[in-house]
């Protein structure tokens, strides 16, 4: 029956117990007690008045094992919601198992299996078990069987008793549902504290284990036919996580997965919970690949794919310290796409954490996104390996495309101390040519050819405008960095062009002055290397705005970087 916490459900208990199946429960009760049961109390109460309260019969498992069960007492009655059901077994020492197994079947319900059982697995301790059995679907009769483990398996049962309760409750109400699994190994949820919970668009999970069998735990989300299934990290026996309630409006089945104890790759069905989600809005699931949780990384925004953004959008999360390579990885690389045209952004991970933007450079419209962990080697080349992590969606709802205008990989034209160079470089210049020609002038005169760089493939993930600008040396690509960073910071269109010169890969500037794109190559242009592999710096206008047929003698493009 049901057992209300306060000193009338004790009271009403108590009573109960103490009269037989032929007694009225409900002229046993006094005045005042009765004025304080709730609604359902007094229906579950006038319920079992009608009823003929037969005692509880128990299975002949009961006499191998010395089994009992000392609450409820009746093969039928009525109650409020739930019931408290208790027993015991004096031949325990044999049990293969240490739970009692009490499975919930809502009569004549139709739908699927979740809708239609729930099952405890109770402790036992002792050879005593004690659980509050939620009736989990409102009104309506409930069979109940009450299991006691083997003998000679550990996941072998036998039944103890069976009986039927009434809810007269119509509230729907979930524990959560623990497997026999997730019993053993001491696994608990922390949040979301019911098994039914109400929530708008995702829920935070957080929970513990016990006898943690894995660094890993995985959740599933169940809707409608449709799956999503992630990994998360366990770390000093707990985990947490915010997770996404993708399938729209609706009830949402998540079910924690733990690591099997044998074999890594697989895993076990621990606990079940349902959220019910109050908004239609769908979500589309990020993807994530297996380098994700080989390096240890974690995003905490964004958690699902399809968000939005004004230009920009928002990345942030943490890299597992135990992770290979977590204190090496100083940057992530996120690659956009819109249609044919890509980009790349670095973003800097610090103490572990990083949290930045990058832009959405080509106007309107959708973004596959890719975010990657760079290789760590030690082996020099002129080119970085990297390897994709997650993958999403975003979509930018502004109209502009500042493609060659906005920062990107090098190309820090948003920093101070490039903007207030430009504008020193260009003060007193009239129109954008003479502007263009000063800041090519400088990188040219200022910055040395770095020979070594060059003969070694000596690149390094941090080149970058800042980084010429401060070394005042570097090749083609660190010329044509500075250049463009100095361009755009003073608002002058201009783009980072790939290709080749000599039968060697190289880089230079396009730029556009009055509606018409020019070439430059600074790099060209601020001298030459003689035949012992030396730099003899020259300054030569040759390179700036040069004929397109004399230039193309020399340098051919292939394309565009962003």
């Amino acid at each position: 029956m049901n057992i209300r916490t306060g000193r009338w459900s004790v009271l009403l208990m108590t009573l109960l117990l103490v009269f037989s199946s032929g007694c009225n429960i409900t002229t046993a009760l006094d005045t005042d007690t009765k004025q304080h049961l709730s609604k359902y109390d007094a229906l579950a109460q006038k319920k079992n008045d009608q009823l003929d309260l037969e005692p509880l019969k128990l299975e002949p498992y009961a006499r191998e094992v010395g089994g009992k069960i000392s609450a409820p007492q009746y093969r039928k009655f009525a109650a409020n919601s739930s019931v408290l059901v208790k027993g015991s077994a004096t031949k325990h020492a044999d049990f293969r198992s240490n739970v009692a197994w009490i499975e919930v079947e809502k009569v004549g319900a139709d739908g699927n299996r979740d809708e239609r059982k729930f099952s405890y697995y109770a402790r036992l301790k002792k050879g005593h078990f004690s659980q509050q059995v939620q009736l989990f679907a409102g009104t309506g009769s409930y069979q109940v069987t009450v299991r006691l483990p083997g003998k000679e398996r550990e996941d072998r049962f036998y039944d103890l008793a069976q009986f039927e309760v009434i809810n007269v409750n119509p509230l729907k109400k979930r524990d959560l549902a623990y497997t026999r699994i997730g019993t053993k190994i001491g696994l608990t949820v922390e949040e979301p504290r019911s098994g039914l919970v109400k929530k708008k668009k995702r829920f935070e999970l957080k929970g513990k284990i016990r006898q943690p069998s894995g660094n890993r735990v995985m959740i599933r989300l169940e809707k409608d036919g449709q799956r999503w299934q992630h990994l998360i990290p366990v770390k000093d026996g707990t985990f947490t996580s915010e997770v996404p309630l993708f399938y729209g409006r609706g009830i949402h089945k998540i079910t924690v997965l733990s690591q099997d104890k044998d074999r890594s790759e697989y895993y076990n069905e621990a606990v079940s919970m349902w959220v019910d989600n109050q908004l239609d809005v769908k979500q589309e699931p990020i993807q994530y690949f297996k380098h994700y949780d080989e390096r240890g990384v974690k995003l905490e925004a964004p958690l699902v794919s399809g968000g939005s953004g004004k230009m920009k959008y928002q990345i942030k999360g943490h890299i597992d310290p135990e992770a290979p390579f977590a204190k090496e990885t100083k940057h992530l690389i996120v690659q956009t796409k819109k249609g044919d045209q890509e980009a790349t952004y670095f973003i800097p991970v610090k103490d572990g954490r990083f949290n930045d933007t990058f832009w959405l450079r080509f106007g309107k419209g959708d973004y596959e996104v890719t975010v990657n962990v760079p290789e760590i080697t030690n082996v020099q080349r002129d080119y970085f390996r990297f390897f994709g992590v997650a993958r999403f969606h975003v979509t930018n709802t502004e109209d502009q495309d500042l493609r060659n205008l906005l920062p990107s990989r090098g190309i820090q034209s948003d920093n101070g101390t490039i903007r207030s160079l430009a504008e020193e470089l260009t003060r007193n210049k009239q129109g954008d040519r003479a502007k263009v020609f000063a800041i090519y002038q400088y990188v040219s005169k200022n910055i040395r050819y770095d020979v070594a760089k060059f003969k070694h493939d000596a690149f390094e993930y941090d080149d970058s405008a800042l980084k010429t600008l401060h070394e005042k040396d570097g090749v083609c690509q660190d010329y044509s960095f500075l250049a463009i960073a100095l361009l755009r910071s003073i608002d002058i269109e201009s783009r980072f062009i790939e290709g080749m010169a000599e039968g060697n890969r190289h880089a230079w500037v396009e730029v556009k002055v009055k509606g018409s794109w020019i070439t430059m190559d600074p790099t060209w242009g601020a001298g030459y290397i003689n035949g012992s592999d030396q730099f003899v710096q020259r300054y030569t206008t040759k390179y700036f705005d040069p004929s397109p047929r004399e230039f193309a003698r020399t340098h051919s493009r292939t394309g565009v970087m962003y």
